[in-house]
């Protein structure tokens, strides 16, 4: 089997072992080995691939810093010429340019694998609300995949591409990834455009990036980034000196053990606390923190009239096309239609009262570590209970875009049964590349 780590691509393309026409011809194999594990929506055809192909004709791997690195596409985000779905078959439309970000790994030498499943207009942190198929997990298809970027961490998984693009809105770019043991990173709001994405909740979105080792995520973040002034979310990344914090001796945030929730998962709560006393050995310092603030502006992500900014963002296609949403989809957004400006400020208000509350905490310790969920459901559980189950996952992660924070998710170890369990580093805005270098005290 072929490894699909970046350097290790480079590496042997150097040295002529492979080509980038026959890791995407093995990669088309092993697809069709993949079918019931609805990762893709457009897995592209040879003859899609072609073109890409044709363009590292005379490049090296020398030359371009992605030469021949497939990659997959959430399909919510555009990818030229190919269809662009957000998990609606009835909303699909063509679009004739990328978004900024795809367009920026193809002009590195990425070659696109394809439109990857979602939770419809990714809403969801479960991987089954999509017309597609529900996304199985790649370590037992017994149990969900997370979502909503739940094809794009599956698709890295199990060995389908080099990396993906996923988005974050509520978790979506950090659930998949503790489900799938890989490397989640959430950026800062606007530090990846989101030009040419479909948006959940605009103001919130993020463009996510799931990969094999932090490594490959450090080098994907440089190439992505930027400030895109079609994008009037986008954002200048001010720390220029790109501040790291000292790994060997920094300080981290562990939630009050009476705020800590596994929902009735001993493994996993075993599992973070162990990633915590890992920390302590490789020099970190736990502070208990508070955890209360960040609760409470999770809850207004779904209870708050945040719900009707999703209600936006496909309100001219839902008031003609109800019916095409996913039952649980439409359940979640269309009651968005009815809430009212007075709430919509008065949960501003709340929102701007927590930020001041939780820059305080944060301002204390280097960052704050958390599961990255509290625990994993098979697909069975979430059927049976879609709603609850879904807010269930997103306990550690909807509080971040509206607190305006960066998120790093990596693996930290296996529950007896194998599934993999994962933690998430956070920390204020802009200090992405100080959480990829503390996410390395995790791994080593």
């Amino acid at each position: 089997m072929i490894d699909l780590s970046i350097a290790s691509l480079l590496s042997r393309y150097r040295r002529g072992e492979i080509t980038p026409a026959s890791v995407m011809a093995e990669i088309r194999r092993r697809s069709e080995a993949c079918r019931d594990d609805n990762i893709w929506i457009h897995p592209l055809s040879a003859d899609e691939v072609e073109p890409w192909l044709q363009r590292l004709e005379g490049q090296s791997p020398d030359s371009l810093p992605l030469y021949g690195i497939p990659f997959a596409i959430k399909d919510n985000i555009d990818l030229a010429g190919i269809p662009t779905t957000a998990g609606c078959p009835e909303y699909a439309y063509i679009p004739k340019n990328s978004s900024l970000v795809v367009q920026r790994l193809l002009d590195a030498g990425a070659i696109p694998v394809g439109k990857s499943n979602l939770d419809q207009f990714a809403t969801g942190l479960v991987g089954t609300r999509s017309p597609f198929g529900a996304t199985r997990n790649s370590m037992d298809p017994t149990y969900i995949s997370g979502g909503s970027s739940s094809g794009s961490a599956v698709s890295v998984a199990k060995g389908l591409a080099s990396f993906s693009l996923g988005t974050d809105t509520a978790g979506s770019g950090r659930v998949p990834a503790a489900f799938n043991n890989l490397i989640g990173i959430k950026p800062t709001k606007g530090l990846l455009s989101t030009s040419g994405v479909v948006p959940a909740c605009r103001s919130l979105d993020c463009v996510s990036i799931f990969a094999l080792n932090l490594k490959d995520g450090e080098t994907l973040l440089k190439i992505t980034e930027g400030y895109d002034a079609a994008d009037a979310y986008s954002r200048k990344n001010p720390v220029i000196s790109e501040t790291v914090v000292d790994s060997e001796s920094f300080t981290f945030g562990v939630p009050q053990a009476s705020t800590l929730e596994f929902f009735g998962n001993s493994h996993a709560e075993a599992l973070y606390y162990r990633a915590v006393e890992k920390l302590e050995a490789g020099g970190g310092k736990r502070v208990d923190i508070d955890f209360a603030p960040f609760l409470e502006t999770a809850r207004l992500l779904y209870e708050g009239p945040w719900v009707a900014e999703r209600y936006v963002a496909i309100e001219d296609f839902i008031e003609t096309h109800a019916d095409a949403l996913w039952p649980v989809t439409r359940a979640i957004i269309e009651p968005g239609r009815d809430i009212g400006a007075v709430d919509a400020f008065k949960a501003m208000y709340r929102l701007e009262e927590l930020r001041q509350v939780t820059a305080e905490i944060l301002a204390a310790v280097d960052c704050v570590v958390t599961p990255t969920a509290g625990t994993i459901y098979t697909l069975a559980e979430v059927e049976a209970d879609p709603i609850r189950l879904n807010s269930n996952l997103g306990y550690y992660t909807n509080f971040m875009n509206l607190l305006d924070l960066s998120a790093l998710a990596v693996p930290a170890g296996f529950q007896p049964d194998g599934l993999p369990f994962g933690i998430t580093l956070f920390a204020p805005a802009f200090y992405d590349r100080a959480l990829l270098a503390l996410g390395r005290r995790v791994l080593e």
